[in-house]
């Protein structure tokens, strides 16, 4: 299917010494804000008290927190859960107020406003669980970054793998350092949505090596420069309607999900604009860079053949 039908090969890499420039920059900004920083982790990982209570009328979040914050609990997490009548409330460790009676203590409080309030679930998270999250999820993310380049290595060439890795890495480091920059609120669904970003950008990346690929059959007299342009301009199509599509979902629930999907969806949003960079700009410059060749292509096609026919 071809909405955008482009008869030119756009010469992307012509541009390729300036796009790995600012990719670099921004990178290294990135690590610097992760580094200096460090990320707002939420509940999940530092370990704290959840409470699920909820309201005969709709719950006003501004006085809720008002009135948390008249307690000393000034960075609570106040959102609705499942409807405007339900609030959810996160008091991390860092607010450095434990115990089981707390739970009570702001039930008491919230019951001064108004009286109909109902306790509907209450969880703590130990500050021990926290930091087991946080080493399972760093490991799931190698893990599944170790896969990518394995699968590439041997489905492509193993410089189509590095390069690919190198690119969903970047994608990966730059939405941290965006949550890292503005301290938003890190938790279990970024995490997620960091894991999703991999898989989505991974994609981006085998069409277009899969395009590659096939024009260095077609293709046996041109420059490899021109045949990477091809490739990009031929996947555009598919790329511009299947990031449209994919955006517009997230987009709903970047708007309509409220609170609780609100992080997982604008980390997708960055996700789903950096990968769509990174594939085009990113990792097929680096293939230049790093000298790929038709018979680097030859020489491991029948090797990729027998392992993955």
């Amino acid at each position: 299917m071809e909405f955008f039908k482009i008869n030119r090969n756009i010469p992307f890499m012509s541009y390729g010494r300036y796009t790995t420039t600012i990719s670099l920059v921004t990178f290294i900004l990135a690590v610097f804000f992760i580094a200096t920083k460090g990320l707002n982790f939420g509940v999940d990982f530092t370990g704290g008290t959840v409470m699920e209570v909820h309201y005969s009328q709709t719950a006003d979040l501004n006085k809720v927190r008002g009135q948390l914050t008249d307690m000393g609990l000034h960075d609570v997490l106040v959102q609705n859960f499942g409807s405007s009548h339900d609030v959810l409330l996160q008091v991390s460790l860092k607010q450095n107020v434990v115990g089981a009676k707390l739970s009570e203590q702001i039930l008491d409080k919230l019951r001064q406003q108004d009286a109909s309030v109902e306790m509907r679930r209450v969880e703590f998270v130990g500050p021990q669980v926290g930091k087991d999250l946080v080493e399972n999820g760093a490991l799931a993310l190698l893990l599944v970054s170790i896969g990518i380049a394995c699968y590439l290595w041997v489905r492509f060439e193993w410089k189509f793998g590095l390069a690919a890795i190198i690119a969903n890495l970047h994608d990966v480091i730059i939405i941290i350092g965006f949550f890292a920059f503005f301290q938003w609120d890190f938790s279990l669904t970024v995490l997620a949505a960091l894991l999703a970003v991999l898989g989505y950008s991974v994609n981006e990346s085998v069409v277009v090596f899969d395009r590659i690929r096939e024009n260095f059959r077609k293709m046996r007299k041109t420059e490899v420069a021109e045949i990477i342009d091809n490739a990009i301009t031929r996947t555009m199509s598919r790329t511009i309607i299947t990031h449209l599509c994919t955006q517009m979902m997230v987009t709903a629930m970047l708007f309509l999900g409220g609170e609780t999907l609100h992080y997982f969806a604008l980390a997708l949003t960055i996700g789903i604009l950096f990968s769509i960079y990174s594939s085009v700009l990113v990792a097929s410059p680096l293939l230049m860079l790093m000298g790929v060749s038709r018979e680097d292509f030859i020489k491991t096609e029948k090797v990729a053949e027998e392992v993955l026919p």
